[in-house]
């Protein structure tokens, strides 16, 4: 246990200064700051979109972009994006947990967000060249779905949309084709949530967007485990095919980053780390991983794409070993 205790740490440095955002930071009154998109403009700039709650406990997004990406950061005067309520009735209740992918073949920024109202949260899209003027998409995928983003590219001449939708106490990844952007469909799970005193067996949720690497497609996602004192978020890896990423090649048995520390214990939902985004650094290895902390504040961890790979070799269960869809029991 000491070993696997060290070997977490080495994962994940968190910075020192954490948290790096919190609701004092901005310019006009907020309850709370957590859970932000990342993205690296053209220019080198770190931008964070990130989700701010008002007193109403309606959330909308708000940026804040910094030449490091560590301090020095410069917020919105105002929201960035804020619900649309009389086109977008979807938005009612506000917009939520960004996760950005840069597109190239659009030149253009896609931020998936999940879209709250009576009917629930769902999924919704909007695409930005420079985080001043948006065009929403509306809705696409609905209610009860979120933990959504795009990848990067066409796999196959369709986009590919990882999401999470939700039917009675089930929650799973899945993942969902188009050719427009608009219309969706083929939709099959591809990550199911482990049962029984798992890390993650109740519920589990894609975090940042994945990562591309020679190996295939690097997901951090989250897992929930609900104890006697309530709920705990953690993160955990799988690797998806490259060109065909419905299909598991390896999943961590074990989570690699969980509330440790005053601040992601404490907060308005308790035990919480939630990233969702991260910057790659100009050696293509180094993270800049963004996370919400306790959903009451933006923190900063360090981490590598080969680390994370090279971790995930040692402690994972290959395809044939995954959780069974078909039986509460792991099959080998």
């Amino acid at each position: 246990m000491i070993a696997r205790n060290k070997h977490h740490a080495k994962l994940f440095q968190r910075d020192e200064n954490n948290p790096i955002l919190t609701a004092n930071d901005w310019h006009y009154p907020v309850n709370t700051v957590f859970n932000p998109g990342a993205t690296l403009l053209k220019d080198g700039t770190t931008l964070l979109l990130c989700r701010a709650e008002d007193f109403r406990g309606h959330s909308h997004l708000t940026a804040a972009r910094s030449l490091n990406g560590i301090d020095n950061w410069e917020i919105d005067p105002e929201p960035t994006l804020f619900a649309d309520i009389e086109n977008h009735p979807e938005e009612t209740w506000g917009v939520e947990d960004p996760r950005i992918t840069y597109v190239p073949e659009m030149d253009q920024y896609a931020v998936v967000y999940t879209s709250y109202s009576r009917g629930g949260p769902g999924v919704s899209l909007a695409m930005t060249k420079d985080f001043h003027r948006f065009e929403r998409y509306g809705v696409i995928m609905s209610p009860e779905d979120k933990d959504a983003a795009l990848l990067p590219r066409r796999i196959n001449g369709r986009w590919v949309l990882i999401h999470r939708p939700v039917s009675g106490n089930v929650a799973n990844i899945w993942i969902s084709y188009s050719n427009d952007l608009r219309y969706w469909g083929d939709q099959k799970m591809i990550l199911e949530a482990r049962r029984g005193p798992w890390w993650d067996a109740n519920k589990i949720g894609l975090s940042p967007p994945p990562i591309e690497t020679a190996e295939g497609w690097l997901f951090m996602y989250h897992g929930v485990r609900q104890t006697p004192s309530g709920c705990i978020y953690r993160l955990g890896l799988a690797l998806m095919e490259l060109e065909n990423p419905e299909v598991c090649i390896r999943r961590g048995n074990t989570w690699i980053f969980g509330p440790e520390t005053s601040y992601e214990h404490n907060g308005d939902v308790n035990n919480v780390v939630f990233p969702c985004g991260y910057t790659i650094g100009a050696d293509g290895d180094k993270l800049n991983i963004y996370y919400g902390a306790a959903d009451n504040s933006i923190a900063l961890a360090t981490s590598s794409t080969r680390m994370l790979l090279d971790w995930l070799r040692e402690d994972s269960v290959e395809s044939d070993y995954i959780y069974s869809k078909a039986s509460d029991t792991v099959l080998g």
